[in-house]
C-alpha cells in the first residue's frame, strides 16, 4: 500500500531563495519524496506589508497544520524595528535544537581538513538571542543573557541522544564559564550531570575561545559539539566554511511538535537571479527533513547522488577549481546533474545510509526531577544613572546604610571601583551599587527593606534605571560576586 504524502510547509524566501528552492523541490520530486507542499509567503514582502516578523497568520496556520517547514533564506530589512524571522519561528514554535553537520568533501572541495566530520548542536531559544535589550543611560546599553535549567538539560540531552543514535563517539561542551560563572556555569554543570548518564559516549569541555581555535586548527578532535545559542551560531559558520563553503551547510531546527529545515547561509541578494547560487545547503537541509519524516530511503538516494555529483567534478562557481573541477554549472544545471545520478553512490567519498532510529529521539528529551533550592532574598543591586567620581558616589550612598541594609560595593561596567579600585579605571555613567543585609549571620532581608531603600534614594535625587534582587539558593550566592567579595 502506497503511503500518503507528508504535508510540508514551503517558503521560497528572498534573494537566491526562489531559485535554490526550485532546484530542491525538483530534486525531491525526482528522488521520489512523498511530500505535499503547502507554499506560503514569508520574508521581505511580508515585512513591507507591515508584519514586523515577516510572517502572517496564513503561514502560522500552515506550520501548525503540517509541523514541517522547508524554508529558503529570507532578507530582513535594515532598520524600522523589524525582527529576525528565524529567531521568531524558533522561539514561537519551541525549536530548541539547531543541528548543523559539517563534513569535508576532500579532495573535490577545497579544505584544510580532509577528515573533518562533526556536528554542531546549538541551543536555539535562549542566551542573548532572547533579544532583551535596553538603553539605560546616555552612554550605556544592556542585553540580558538568559539561561534556564530546562533549556540547558534539553539541548544537552538531545546532543547525547543524537550521538548515540548516529554512532558518534564523543560530545564536547563549549562554554565561557571562567567569566560567566552563573549562566555558562549552569550549562556546564548540567552537561557534566547528563554526561554521566551516557557512559558509552566520551565527553569533554572547552572554554569557547580555545575550543573555537582548536576547531579551526584540528577539527578531527571533535565529533558532536553542544553549546549555547550565540557560540553555536558562530561556531557552525566557522565549521561550514572549513568544509569549503558556507553554501554547503544544511541545518535542522527541532522541537517537540514542529521542525524547520534550511540552509545556514543568507539570501545573498547580489547574486539573486543569476543562476549561479549553490543549492547544496538547502538540499542538505531537505535531506535532514526526509530523515525527520521517516523517508530514509529517499534521503539516502538523494544525498548519495549529490555526493556523486560533487565527486564527478560538476560544481557551482563558489566551489569550482580548475585543478579539480571538470564542469562549472549554474543552479539549474547542478540540480539536473544530481537528478541524472540518482541511484548512484560516490566511489571515493563515503556514501551515506540513513536508517530509522531504534526509538524516537523525542522520547528521551526529558527533565530530571529535582527539589527546588531554598531561595532567600539577601540584597539588591541598584543601577544608577549618575556622573562623577566613584569615591564621591560611595560616600553619598553610604549615608543610606541602616534599617537592615548596607552598601558593600560599587562597580562600573563590571569592574569594582568602590570601596577599592584603581584611578586608571575608565567609568561610564552607569553604576551598579550593591546593598546587602547588615546582619552577616542572618543575611535575609525583606522586600519592604529593599523598597524602603529605593524610596530613600529617590527622595535624595538619585535616578535608578534598574534594580535586580540578590538571592541565595541553599545558602549559596545566586549572583556574580565582585572583586574582593
Amino acid at each position: 500500500m502506497t503511503r500518503k504524502p507528508t504535508p510540508i510547509t514551503v517558503a521560497h524566501g528572498d534573494g537566491i531563495g526562489p531559485e535554490i528552492m526550485e532546484a530542491v523541490l525538483f530534486l525531491l520530486g525526482e528522488a521520489g519524496a512523498r511530500i505535499e507542499p503547502d507554499v506560503v509567503e514569508i520574508g521581505e514582502k511580508k515585512y513591507r506589508e507591515g508584519f514586523s516578523s515577516g510572517i502572517d497568520e496564513e503561514a502560522w496556520a500552515s506550520l501548525r497544520r503540517t509541523r514541517v517547514f522547508l524554508k529558503a533564506p529570507i532578507t530582513t530589512p535594515q532598520g524600522g524595528g523589524y525582527k529576525s524571522l528565524n529567531v521568531t519561528i524558533r522561539k514561537a514554535l519551541g525549536l530548541y535544537a539547531n543541528v548543523r553537520p559539517a563534513r569535508a568533501l576532500h579532495p573535490y572541495v577545497r579544505t584544510h581538513h580532509k577528515d573533518m566530520d562533526l556536528v554542531i548542536v546549538r541551543e536555539n531559544e535562549e542566551d542573548l538571542y532572547a533579544g532583551i535589550e535596553y538603553r539605560q543611560t546616555d552612554q550605556v546599553a544592556e542585553a540580558l543573557k538568559l539561561i534556564s535549567r530546562p533549556g540547558c538539560e534539553r539541548i544537552v540531552r538531545y546532543a547525547f541522544e543524537f550521538a548515540r543514535q548516529n554512532n558518534r563517539k564523543k560530545v564536547s561542551c563549549m562554554i565561557k564559564d571562567n567569566i560567566m560563572k552563573v549562566t555558562d556555569g549552569l550549562f556546564h554543570r548540567i552537561f557534566k550531570e547528563v554526561a554521566e548518564e551516557y557512559p558509552g559516549i566520551q565527553s569533554d569541555s572547552w572554554i569557547v575561545d580555545i575550543g573555537a581555535a582548536r576547531l579551526a586548527d584540528t577539527p578531527e578532535m571533535f565529533d558532536v559539539v553542544v553549546t549555547l545559542n550565540l557560540y553555536g551560531d558562530v561556531l557552525s559558520d566557522i565549521a561550514a566554511q572549513l568544509t569549503g563553503s558556507v553554501g554547503l551547510g544544511g541545518s535542522s531546527n527541532i522541537g517537540d511538535k514542529v521542525a524547520m529545515f534550511e540552509a545556514i547561509h543568507g539570501s545573498a541578494p547580489p547574486i539573486a537571479g543569476k543562476n549561479i547560487a549553490n543549492p547544496s545547503g538547502l538540499l542538505l537541509g531537505a535531506v535532514m527533513m526526509l530523515v525527520h519524516i521517516n523517508q530514509h530511503g529517499v534521503a539516502t538516494r538523494l544525498h548519495n547522488a549529490w555526493l556523486r555529483t560533487i565527486e564527478d567534478g560538476v560544481h557551482t562557481p563558489d566551489i569550482f577549481r580548475e585543478e579539480i573541477s571538470k564542469q562549472e554549472v549554474g543552479t539549474r544545471e547542478f540540480a539536473q546533474a544530481i537528478a541524472e545520478r540518482l541511484g548512484q553512490s560516490p566511489e571515493t567519498l563515503h556514501p551515506v545510509e540513513y536508517k530509522p532510529a531504534e526509538r524516537p529521539q523525542h522520547e528521551e528529551i526529558r527533565h530530571t526531577s529535582r527539589t527546588k533550592d531554598r531561595k532567600d532574598l539577601v540584597g539588591v543591586d541598584v543601577f544608577l544613572d549618575w556622573e562623577g567620581e566613584p569615591k564621591k558616589l560611595g560616600a553619598a550612598l553610604s549615608a543610606f546604610n541602616g534599617e537592615g541594609i548596607k552598601l558593600v560595593m560599587i562597580s562600573n561596567r563590571g569592574v569594582m571601583v568602590w570601596p577599592t579600585g584603581f584611578p586608571e579605571t575608565n567609568c561610564s555613567d552607569h553604576w551598579r551599587c550593591r546593598f546587602l543585609s547588615e546582619n552577616d549571620a542572618h543575611p535575609v532581608v525583606s522586600h519592604e527593606k529593599v523598597l524602603g531603600l529605593l524610596e530613600r534614594l529617590t527622595a535624595a535625587g538619585f535616578h535608578f534605571v534598574q534594580t535586580i534582587n540578590l538571592y541565595n539558593f541553599d545558602g549559596k550566592p545566586g549572583y556574580s560576586l565582585g572583586q574582593g567579595q
